[in-house]
């Protein structure tokens, strides 16, 4: 920034000098705004507060235009005193009406040292506000020749008009304020036109797996009528298995969309991890007797009880679990889960199998909601709700290992009960 010395504006007087340091102090202070504020609200509201200890007005507003209707109406109104809220609220202006309206239209700034005795003031916008207005300056806001609205202030403090200084100034103003508004807009688009893109590909994925499992709910039960139909005990004994499993893979959806979609504490208390892993064991037994997989448990590194919300740990090991069966071939494989614990109070668990491994280029990925390499087969939800499970109880979960292969790690802090847990009240227990 170039220093302004008083003696390089010989002409002026110091109460000129004074005021163009302070405007151009503000300037800079505004245009640092621009990369440092995401909030346009914030923003314009800073630009509001500038504007008017800049020109030494009593009010300043950011009026914007509204393309569709073709309309100007406030987004910040700023005063010492009236009603701004009921201004932003009630007041809206067509094109040309009324002296912001009129420098709209006209793409051109107004300075009216009387409001009053002007015909184009509007005074409907001081009885919505209770504010005299007695003199403004309103000065159009321009983005690569397209209108954003006006940047408008109000009342010159000690002086009847506003000074061609204020003028400069509040043009300069004007055209970081349009900036402002225009590169907003165009990263609410972007945002909003990604979102629905994501909104589209999750709904398209999920519909796709609610209807492969409905396929088979449906072929199971055609089955299942048409054993009955014949008397035929082996066509039901062959098909209640596959209906069980759509069934469960049904209801795993269901919570795992339940699980991911609101933020929640976990309700923890005092459990049985042997429990849990048969518990998550057994929801999987089927499709491991049917793919031929053995799974194998160690938990003597845990002695006791843990301290954790048995709901949410059950569904992230169901799905590491699925994961794991839908990672190995056909003819079989192995599965570990593993548990121990650390100083002072901290479990860690593991769920390994020895198939063939996340690909590097997937590593970062499967984390994301609704990634799946699965086709129509998965929602993409389980490991992105098992992470989040887990992050709600403060711990980690990492792909420790990516092949050969597969090896999550999971880290709970606090979930060892100490020894003297029992005597407590069990909502009392913080590790």
């Amino acid at each position: 920034m170039t220093e302004t010395r008083q003696d390089s504006l010989p002409w002026l007087d110091d109460a000129s000098r004074t005021d163009i340091r302070r405007a151009v102090e503000a300037l800079y202070r505004v245009h640092g705004l621009m990369g440092a504020l995401t909030d346009l609200d914030a923003l314009l509201l800073r630009i509001s507060e500038e504007s008017r200890s800049v020109a030494g007005a009593e009010a300043a507003s950011v009026i914007l235009y509204d393309e569709k209707t073709d309309e100007l109406y406030f987004e910040v109104a700023l005063g010492d005193s009236g009603d701004q809220d009921r201004l932003k609220s009630e007041i809206r202006l067509k094109m040309g009406q009324g002296i912001a309206g009129s420098a709209a239209a006209s793409r051109t700034t107004l300075n009216i040292s009387d409001a009053g005795s002007d015909p184009r003031f509007f005074r409907d916008a001081d009885s919505a506000s209770r504010f005299q207005t007695r003199n403004l300056l309103a000065v159009p806001m321009i983005e690569r020749g397209r209108l954003i609205g006006v940047l408008e202030v109000v009342n010159k403090v000690g002086a009847e008009t506003f000074s061609p200084l204020d003028v400069h100034v509040m043009e300069m103003f004007s055209g970081i304020a349009a900036a402002a508004v225009a590169n907003a807009r165009l990263i609410e688009r972007q945002i909003k036109n990604e979102r629905l893109t994501a909104i589209g590909q999750a709904i398209a994925g999920l519909t796709h797996h609610i209807k492969n499992i409905i396929t088979g709910l449906n072929s199971s039960t055609e089955l299942i009528d048409l054993s009955i139909e014949r008397g035929n005990r082996e066509i039901m004994d062959r098909t209640w298995p596959v209906l069980k499993r759509s069934v469960q893979r049904i209801s795993n959806f269901v919570q795992d969309l339940l699980a991911f979609s609101k933020p929640r504490t976990p309700m923890r208390q005092e459990c049985d991890l042997a429990a849990l892993v048969c518990e998550a064991r057994d929801s999987v037994r089927d499709l491991f007797n049917t793919k031929h997989i053995e799974m194998s448990v160690d938990l003597s590194g845990v002695g006791g009880k843990v301290w954790l919300e048995p709901d949410g740990i059950y569904r992230g090991l169901l799905n590491l679990l699925n994961n794991a069966a839908d990672a190995l071939p056909t003819g079989g494989g192995q599965v570990w889960v593993r548990a121990w614990s650390t100083p002072p109070y901290t479990l860690e668990l593991e769920v390994r199998d020895d198939g063939p491994g996340v690909p590097a280029e997937l590593r970062e990925s499967i984390w994301d909601p609704f990634f799946s390499t699965k086709g129509a087969r998965g929602t993409g939800l389980g490991l992105a709700t098992t992470a989040k499970v887990i992050q709600e109880h403060e711990g980690t979960i990492t792909l420790a290992r990516s092949g050969p292969g597969a090896c999550f790690h999971i880290v709970l802090p606090g979930a060892i009960c100490p020894a003297d847990v029992a005597e407590r009240p069990l909502g009392e227990f913080k590790p």
